[in-house]
């Protein structure tokens, strides 16, 4: 089962946030804080990320079953909000148990697959020095020295357990499977329900010519997007998703 946290009061309408790859469920917990007074809500570590249990298998069936799962401990269903892996894994789950989720909203990725790789950060994450790590600012330093932008060295070394000297990701997994993450799966159920796609304007991961396949699986879709926010929209513009998100979960 995977482990989660929970922020507000468990008869408030409750809302799942699903995190991106090499994310947690921690990395939501001031904008879960923010929202919680409005809903109860629930931000778990996917498999293979966080204190979740590891397994070879990291496809987005694997990832929707695991999330279904949750939402069924939980008496579903709920909103759903997914980012980046977290917003493929949303959408799968949407597709194949569309009574699970009342509203979805899917933060700036789109139903398609995508050329661009992420193994040069498994790649820098694996060549840390875990012995030569004292505090997370080692970890960083290391990271640097290999070209990980700022930004991206804080977000890897909050999955870094420093005691234990070991990364809170099932890198192994993570990268046999990196093909079917940068993949979509093929959906041939739409899911009827309320859904927004929030972009970052700045970010190019849903484009103009992917809207026929998105309102072909989602044609109650609607799109909004973030000015002055890239891909992590959440990090760049906090208030103005939260925002968003508070809007569209509780019209």
């Amino acid at each position: 089962m995977l482990n989660y946290s929970e922020y507000g009061a468990e008869d408030a309408p409750t809302a799942l946030i699903v995190h991106g790859l090499y994310g947690s469920g921690r990395n939501w917990g001031v904008i879960a804080k923010r929202l919680s007074n409005v809903l109860h809500v629930i931000t778990p570590d996917l498999r293979n990320h966080g204190q979740s249990p590891w397994d070879d298998s990291h496809g987005y069936e694997d990832l929707a079953q695991d999330l279904a799962g949750l939402i069924a401990q939980l008496g579903g269903p709920v909103h759903v909000v997914g980012h980046s892996m977290g917003g493929k894994a949303a959408m799968v789950l949407a597709s194949r148990h569309p009574e699970m989720i009342d509203r979805l909203i899917v933060a700036d990725i789109a139903p398609v697959a995508y050329s661009h790789s992420q193994m040069q950060f498994i790649t820098a994450m694996r060549a840390v020095d875990l012995d030569a790590v004292e505090r997370r600012s080692d970890a960083e330093a290391q990271l640097a020295a290999q070209g990980v932008e700022s930004a991206l060295q804080s977000f890897f070394t909050q999955s870094l357990d420093v005691a234990e000297k070991r990364w809170r990701l099932n890198l192994d997994a993570l990268a046999a499977d990196m093909e079917k993450i940068l993949g979509f799966p093929d959906l041939t159920a739409p899911f009827d329900g309320p859904t927004l796609f929030l972009s970052g304007a700045a970010s190019e991961y849903v484009k103009p010519e992917h809207r026929p396949q998105i309102k072909t699986l989602f044609p109650k879709a609607r799109f909004a997007k973030l000015p002055g926010a890239g891909h992590w929209l959440h990090a760049d513009k906090p208030r103005e998703f939260e925002a968003a998100v508070r809007a569209f979960l509780t019209a």
